[in-house]
């Protein structure tokens, strides 16, 4: 694994369901950039998690997903290897689908927080699909929960209809416009990760695990 005294303990969590065509050399070879990151010589190696209470990367071939609950030391850097992985895993999904990355600052503490200096952690929404239109779906997806999970505090379900259909107008006219814009037939462009929900630094930290 990378030097214990990195700035940043990075935690990787989610789900993504794969082609039923997918090997496990596919996924092993679309990981790469992780298990090299993290000094390990295998995907067998590196699919373990720096703390030993998370289950790592795991490929549940009965069910096609690929899962994540895996932590890595290292620095900003690893957002490049983020980018690789992504690219990779579109060719390789079936559906538009959601990985949280948290980045924790290691050299902030409760003595810091007392002297009001604010934490470098900081957290990103990474989705992949195998075209653009399930990537926008995955993230009209999380965000009808959120806003959702925030209006129901105040309004009951029923009346919420009109908001869900607001959002969907945002993302037609989003994707209207990338269909405009790209030349959908170009090689490469079948799918692009796409991070969102960057809450910047400092703030309330949260918790390591996402369980």
């Amino acid at each position: 694994m990378k030097d214990l005294n990195s700035t940043f303990d990075i935690h990787l969590h989610g789900e993504i369901p794969l082609n039923a065509k997918v090997t496990y050399d596919q996924v092993k070879e679309a990981l790469k950039p992780l298990w090299t990151y993290a000094g390990a010589r295998s995907f067998e190696e590196g699919a373990a998690s720096s703390f030993e209470d998370e289950p790592g990367i795991h490929f549940n071939e009965q069910d096609m997903l690929l899962e994540f609950c895996w932590t890595v030391p290292g620095e900003d850097d690893f957002r490049q290897c983020l980018d690789e992985m992504c690219m990779s895993l579109n060719e390789l999904s079936v559906v538009g689908a959601t990985i949280e990355v948290t980045f924790y600052d290691t050299e902030f503490d409760e003595e810091d927080e007392d002297d009001d200096r604010e934490s470098k952690d900081d957290f990103l929404m990474l989705f992949v699909g195998p075209t653009p239109a399930a990537i926008m779906q995955a993230q009209r997806d999380l965000l009808i929960a959120d806003v959702f999970h925030m209006m129901e505090r105040h309004f009951e379900p029923s009346e919420l209809g009109g908001i869900a259909e607001e959002i969907d107008r945002l993302f037609s006219d989003r994707f209207n416009n990338l269909v405009n814009s790209l030349e959908m037939g170009k090689p490469g462009e079948r799918g692009s990760n796409s991070a969102s929900n960057n809450s910047g630094h400092g703030g309330q930290r949260k918790p390591r695990h996402l369980h």
